[in-house]
């Protein structure tokens, strides 16, 4: 386990971050930042990265911020595996 690589959970969408646990602005904040497509290229919030591989086991925090829509199968299969291990799963 990593206590610097996690799960961020908006609704349907989860995003597999290397950084710390983030408190609930951050939270929000990088849900924001990386659920919508910025033209602009706004820069990144400093501090957490976008993994595109992990592997489960070593995912040492999730947190999860309310959205518009369910969480996947997937993910609530995965939140429920991190939560056996004894991982806390924090819920805005």
């Amino acid at each position: 386990m990593n206590d610097n690589l996690g799960i961020l959970v908006h609704g349907d969408n989860h995003f597999i971050v290397d950084g710390p646990r983030p408190d609930r602005d951050t939270a929000r904040a990088l849900t924001r930042q990386w659920s919508i497509i910025r033209i602009d290229g706004a820069p990144p919030i400093p501090g957490w990265t976008i993994r595109d591989k992990a592997f489960r086991e070593d995912l040492g925090w999730a947190v999860i911020v309310s959205g518009d829509s369910e969480q996947s199968p997937a993910v609530t299969q995965l939140l429920m595996e991190m939560a056996a291990r004894g991982v806390e799963i924090q819920t805005w």
